[in-house]
């Protein structure tokens, strides 16, 4: 008996001890809230100027905050700052930063740090390829490009918490911008101490709702709550975690065994069969941005405009995305998206029209009148081992595999594929090591300038190397004026104008689909942004 009351007292002490070690002073279970997903590349840098990509910026949105930022309901709202001002030229910002903002390391995020920041960015040294997304500011493009100097920069730290920013022209959507990672604060006592600070989570330091904690490259990213942040208390996780895996089946198994509470890159295949089985975890969102392929113009015959038209007539895009995307995406008419409106709150879209046909008769007639007056036949364009690269993807290789069918079918053309690492992809699009490449690009604000602005001659971002100084001087009407009317009508011509030049074939607009399990609550989904996981919460 004394022996039966004695394994009953170590049962009720071990449950004791096991409820002890669940439990928090708050009475919560305990159990930590860790959001687990899957980020589909290796992030090329998670300092906030060095960032070029999605694989980036899902990361630095969630530990880097902006002047302003998105909230719990996607809507744009005071960040960092606290308030601002704007002159009634709309020239001038003047920012008031909160009185209770810190870096993770317990620093206080100061004025000077956002002045040090956005002039780093800018620093011809630093080479920044987003640093064009800062010509806003005045002075900002001559310092960058070495024809002026940092000091005429006109950003200033009027004191520890007061930022004033002076523009080039007025800029309607000058506070998105700020909501933007290029413009996000780093920490100026931490990055000139230590240069190699954003390559690893044990000297990284952020402003945001969550702070790195783990970095192992190519394989996994962890996020710790931060418990300095201003709006701590409404954050609801106590981490995120990220795997770094490039396969979209693998990352859908995962999900599917119930490691993942979140997945956004889904193979085509599975967007499908959720929608004919009305499945409740799958969310299409909304997404300002466009699929397209690069062509590039240093290789012959792609410099003609006649053959890049006739690869554009003889894509079917409406198949593309009823059967092979089958994502709601819509079949692209320009490379101006929808979602984005005009000066008399309409879609843009609609207002330049449709610019792109399918026409696989006119297509041929193209292609034959463009490989003539480049000396080829298209036997020559056969034995060429043309070659479409794109990044590793189920989705990618579906479409890949369905365009280059349609070439071949309509044009009688052969052209192969080659897959490689989202990087690598980037790096020889950089070093025009391609023929024909897949390209997207998502919003960065709402505005068709977001999209347009790619094929600027200046834009680091033009991997076709586009260069029509009347597509630059259109693109500088828009940025200098405030009337919109005269901004809109610059853009529907530029619009025009680079489509009729044709440097990039556009295939789809994009959406967001993504699979998101029950119990998590509070993903939002911004259409210039990823879904927004900041403010999720884990029921059950």
């Amino acid at each position: 008996m004394k022996k039966k009351f004695s394994i009953l007292l170590s049962i009720i002490l071990l449950v004791s001890v096991l409820f002890t070690g669940c439990s928090n002073s708050d009475g919560d279970t305990g159990v930590k809230k860790i959001l687990r997903s899957n980020n589909s590349s290796e992030p090329g840098s998670l300092d906030p100027p060095l960032a070029q990509g999605t694989h980036e910026s899902w990361i630095l949105e969630n530990i880097f905050e902006g002047l302003m930022t998105f909230d719990e309901k996607g809507e744009l709202v005071p960040g960092m700052a606290e308030d601002y001002e704007i002159s009634e030229d709309g020239l001038t910002y003047t920012f008031t930063l909160r009185d209770d903002i810190k870096w993770s390391n317990g620093d206080p995020v100061t004025a000077e740090d956002f002045e040090f920041s956005w002039k780093r960015a800018l620093d011809p040294e630093l080479a920044a390829d987003y640093a064009h997304i800062l010509y806003y500011i005045k002075g900002a493009e001559a310092y960058n490009t070495g024809e002026g100097s940092r000091d005429d920069v006109a950003v200033k730290a009027l004191d520890e918490k007061t930022l004033e920013v002076t523009l080039e022209s007025p800029t309607a959507y000058f506070l998105e911008l700020t909501a933007f990672y290029t413009y996000f604060p780093v920490n100026k006592k931490v990055v000139e101490s230590n240069p190699d600070w954003a390559k690893k989570s044990e000297t990284h330091v952020s402003n945001g709702p969550f702070k790195l904690v783990k970095w192992e490259h190519n394989a996994k990213i962890a996020m710790e709550k931060n418990d300095l942040y201003y709006n701590a208390d409404k954050i609801k996780l106590d981490g995120i975690e990220l795997d770094i895996i490039e396969d979209q089946n693998t990352a859908w198994q995962k999900y599917e065994g119930g490691e993942y509470d979140i997945l956004v890159d889904i193979p085509t295949s599975v967007v499908a069969q959720l929608q004919a089985e009305n499945d409740p975890q799958l969310h299409i969102g909304p997404q300002v941005g466009t699929y397209y392929y690069n062509v590039n113009p240093d290789v012959k015959p792609f410099n003609n405009v006649k053959v890049r038209k006739a690869l554009s007539m003889a894509l079917d895009r409406e198949t593309i995305v009823k059967d092979i995307t089958q994502g709601g995406q819509i079949a692209a008419e320009g490379v101006v998206p929808y979602g984005l409106k005009d000066e008399n709150g309409k879609e843009f879209r609609d207002s330049v029209g449709k610019l792109i046909e399918y026409d696989p008769e006119k297509a041929k007639e193209l292609l034959e009148e463009g490989l003539s007056e480049e000396g080829m036949t298209i036997e020559d364009f056969n034995n060429s081992n043309f070659v479409l690269l794109y990044n590793t993807s189920e989705s990618h290789k579906k479409i890949a595999q369905a365009v280059q069918e349609m070439w071949r079918t309509v044009l009688g053309i052969e052209i192969g594929l080659e897959n490689v690492e989202f990087q690598v992809k980037l790096d020889r699009e950089k070093a025009g090591d391609y023929d024909i490449s897949r390209g997207g690009w998502i919003g960065d604000f709402m505005d068709p300038m977001t999209i347009l602005e790619l094929w600027w001659s200046k834009s680091a971002f033009n991997d076709v190397n586009y260069n029509n100084p009347k597509y630059d001087a259109l693109l500088d009407e828009a940025k200098s004026t405030i009337d919109q009317k005269v901004r809109m009508e610059a853009m529907r011509k530029a619009e025009k104008m680079v489509m009729e030049d044709m440097p990039v074939i556009s295939v789809y607009f994009y959406t967001q689909p993504y699979v998101l399990r029950d119990g998590v609550k509070g993903v939002v989904k911004v259409p210039i942004r990823y879904p927004v996981i900041t403010y999720a919460d884990i029921t059950k």
